[in-house]
């Protein structure tokens, strides 16, 4: 699958006048592909298109302390707590560093700047940006950052063309963490809703027809499956509804 078919074509620039939701409410919901087209009506909807293209692949490398802190804020629900990854759009070569900060009333902030570099490490300026954007937050930013866990995918991006909410929906995932790698099974959608609001009417629909928000995040469920001894917790039933079972891609150094 694509993107959803049918939806007029809405450039970047359009979309982030219409519904940017860098601060935002994100819920998952976990579909079979053939249910996304029944989601989004022409009427309502527009689809991000750029050079003609309405789906693109990204590759998130995930940076976290050598002892996991992001990763076992995030398990125990933390009420302040960050991940940091450097993004890749891999139809263009740009990268972006990004920090997604969690808080109070479970609002996620992103904010992100160019990364000019390798996604494992740190430029200077990304270290500046990161400290500066945890300190502001009341977060004691770390020591040491270390690449912990790279995910692939493939995303379309929807758009209400009221700006009420942008729903995003991954394709092709494959988690990836020292030599390992797990991957969603085919005919699988991971939708993400995100919205300043309650229920949208996407979700609506989804409730409609039998779906529930699930608990489910791509480096959560990458380290959960993959690092011996990690237990998924909240994650477990939705990792066993959409995940495959964990492949040797090659041997350890």
């Amino acid at each position: 699958m694509s993107a959803p078919a049918g939806l007029p074509a809405l450039s970047l620039e359009e979309i982030n006048e219409r519904a940017a939701l860098v601060t935002r409410t994100c819920r998952k919901y976990l579909v079979p592909e053939e249910v996304v087209d029944d989601l989004f009506s022409p009427a309502r909807f527009g689809v991000l298109t750029i050079g003609g293209r309405t789906s693109f692949r990204y590759s998130s490398t995930y940076l976290d302390t050598p002892d996991l802190r992001c990763f076992r804020d995030h398990r125990q629900g933390r009420r302040l707590r960050y991940k940091v990854r450097v993004r890749t759009y891999e139809d263009t070569g740009t990268r972006m560093f990004e920090v997604k900060l969690k808080g109070a009333r479970g609002i996620t902030d992103k904010v992100r700047v160019e990364h000019d570099g390798s996604p494992e490490r740190l430029t200077p300026a990304t270290r500046r940006f990161l400290d500066d954007s945890l300190t502001a937050y009341g977060i004691e930013p770390p020591d040491v950052l270390v690449p912990s866990a790279v995910t692939d995918y493939r995303r379309a991006t929807a758009v209400a063309l009221s700006g009420e909410e942008r729903v995003t929906v991954d394709t092709e995932l494959v988690g990836r963490r020292g030599g390992w790698s797990v991957a969603m099974r085919p005919g699988r959608a991971l939708l993400e809703v995100k919205t300043r609001g309650g229920l949208t009417e996407t979700e609506r629909r989804l409730h409609a027809l039998g779906f529930r928000e699930v608990a489910f995040t791509k480096y959560a469920s990458t380290l959960a499956a993959l690092e011996p001894g990690f237990r998924g917790n909240k994650w477990h039933r939705a990792m066993a509804a959409c995940l495959d079972h964990p492949t040797l891609e090659r041997a350890a150094a």
